[in-house]
């Protein structure tokens, strides 16, 4: 059998010897309401992620975890607890964190080549024309779509916009991939040929990522390590989950294995529990 980590509540979670990048230390989210003191959405959520490990965020809706996603993009402020990227606390947002969406988030009046330009322009202030025109050809390239550079977001798949989304996002160098269920929108097919670019991308050019998700097989294909969280409100992370297999990841190969089968139920089984809780 494998062995898992189970996480109680408030104590350091998650913490690596070589981590230290992201650290989210005692963070409380909560929100005043008319009939009580306060309603808390997180409660007492410790968490730290290295510079180039891939995590995922799993839970039921209302378990805050898009709120957790939106306090460390700076979109959000915590009530208390603390939030550091590479030393520095977060206040508010920054280009070294950037977001994906699962909407996509395009200018429909702007080409995919100059959707990408824009974030480019806002941010690579200091790079000369020849250096930003090279940096949006690049990051087209690494997401396939140097053909539909010149297309609007209305004439391109669901997949394709997403793929836009992704390097636009990539491309002002970010030292964070911020994303919020970015495959949900997708079909089953579309969204695991785009799993499968991204992972390649994210092989090949690695940096933290910390990604939403309601899919446990995505989860384990994609990530090093997958946070379990508890029901709202007052959730925290339950439990944390290693992902035993190694990068490059073949998916046939890792879905065969006694593994791949004992971790799907380990966090399936946590979730029931926690579905079974709440009913």
């Amino acid at each position: 059998m494998m062995e898992y980590t189970s996480l109680p509540i408030n104590t350091q979670t998650g913490v690596l010897p070589r981590t230290g990048f992201l650290e989210i230390e005692n963070l409380v989210k909560s929100y005043p309401t008319p009939d009580k003191d306060n309603f808390v959405v997180l409660d007492g959520v410790n968490l730290t992620i290295g510079e180039d490990e891939y995590i995922s965020v799993i839970g039921h809706s209302g378990c805050g975890k898009s709120t957790l996603l939106k306090i460390v993009a700076g979109l959000e402020k915590a009530t208390s607890g603390s939030v550091r990227l590479d030393g520095k606390e977060i206040r508010q947002p920054g280009a070294e964190r950037m977001m994906v969406f699962q909407n996509y988030s395009l200018l429909p009046w702007l080409t995919v080549r100059e959707n990408i330009r824009l974030a480019v322009d806002e941010v690579l202030k200091n790079a000369n024309r020849a250096e930003k025109i090279s940096i949006v050809n690049q990051h087209l390239a690494m997401v396939n779509l140097t053909a539909a550079a010149d297309k609007y977001p209305d004439e391109i798949s669901g997949g394709m916009k997403q793929r836009v989304g992704i390097a636009r996002a990539l491309a002002i160098r970010p030292k964070m991939l911020l994303m919020d269920e970015p495959f949900g929108a997708l079909d089953a097919l579309t969204r695991g040929k785009l799993q499968r670019q991204v992972l390649d991308i994210w092989e090949n050019n690695r940096q933290a990522v910390m990604m939403i998700t309601h899919d446990v097989d995505e989860a384990i294909y994609m990530s090093d390590r997958i946070v379990l969280m508890t029901n709202g409100p007052s959730a925290s992370i339950g439990e944390i989950l290693k992902v035993p297999f190694e990068h490059p990841r073949d998916r046939a190969a890792m879905r065969n294995s006694k593994e791949y089968f004992e971790l799907r139920n380990h966090a399936l089984n946590f979730l029931d529990r926690y579905f079974a809780q709440d009913e």
